[in-house]
């Protein structure tokens, strides 16, 4: 690598940590594109030049925080031997990445319905199918085995990620008493008992 394409590596993730620590000081109404450059010391155009536009750079940075999220939920499940222990890896990886890495999983959930995800749909979609698709093939072995209920993919990642999800987004969010201790303990076996294809599983 060419010490120009070094420095601009540094530059776009110098950018994107800027961008993470920016939302978290100062929540949706202070993550601008002034804030950004200002806390950064990058110049606006150096910012275009690598992300296109500040929704470039917002779902650049939707994008790598869901990519860590999921290289965690991988990690974890692929040192399973079980579709039970693979299930409950998945949900306290999901849960100890909200609780040890807030302000990623904050801007993960504050950036759901957001103009720049919308913009950049393709991009997000194909990052997340390709990040996915580690624990998809996991789960087609499992239904293969008769380990797992035979769902199509897109309902395992429902039935597993909708209740870690809620409750990560309640634990984030102000409004809620939310106890992520107790989620963590009771909501592994809880999501493994709507997978599991009978009572002897």
């Amino acid at each position: 690598m060419s010490p120009k394409q070094q420095r601009g590596e540094a530059t776009v993730d110098l950018l994107l940590t800027t961008a993470l620590r920016v939302y978290a000081a100062h929540g949706q109404q202070g993550f601008t594109v002034g804030s950004v450059t200002a806390a950064s010391g990058v110049s606006l155009g150096s910012l275009y030049h690598h992300f296109g536009s500040f929704d470039g750079l917002a779902a650049a940075l939707y994008t790598r925080c869901m990519g860590e999220l999921f290289d965690a939920m991988t990690a974890a499940v692929t040192r399973t031997r079980t579709a039970r222990t693979g299930v409950h890896a998945l949900v306290r990886s999901y849960l100890g990445f909200t609780r040890e890495h807030r302000d990623a999983a904050l801007f993960l959930h504050a950036s759901a319905y957001s103009g720049y995800l919308a913009a950049h749909a393709e991009e997000i979609s194909a990052a997340k199918e390709a990040k996915l698709a580690a624990i998809g093939a996991w789960t087609r072995r499992q239904v293969l085995k008769g380990e797992i209920v035979p769902l199509p993919g897109p309902l395992v990642e429902v039935l597993v990620m909708g209740p870690v999800s809620e409750a990560a987004r309640r634990w984030l969010s102000s409004t809620y008493a939310f106890d992520l201790d107790e989620a963590e303990r009771l909501l592994p076996d809880a999501v493994w008992r709507t997978l599991r294809p009978g009572p002897d599983a």
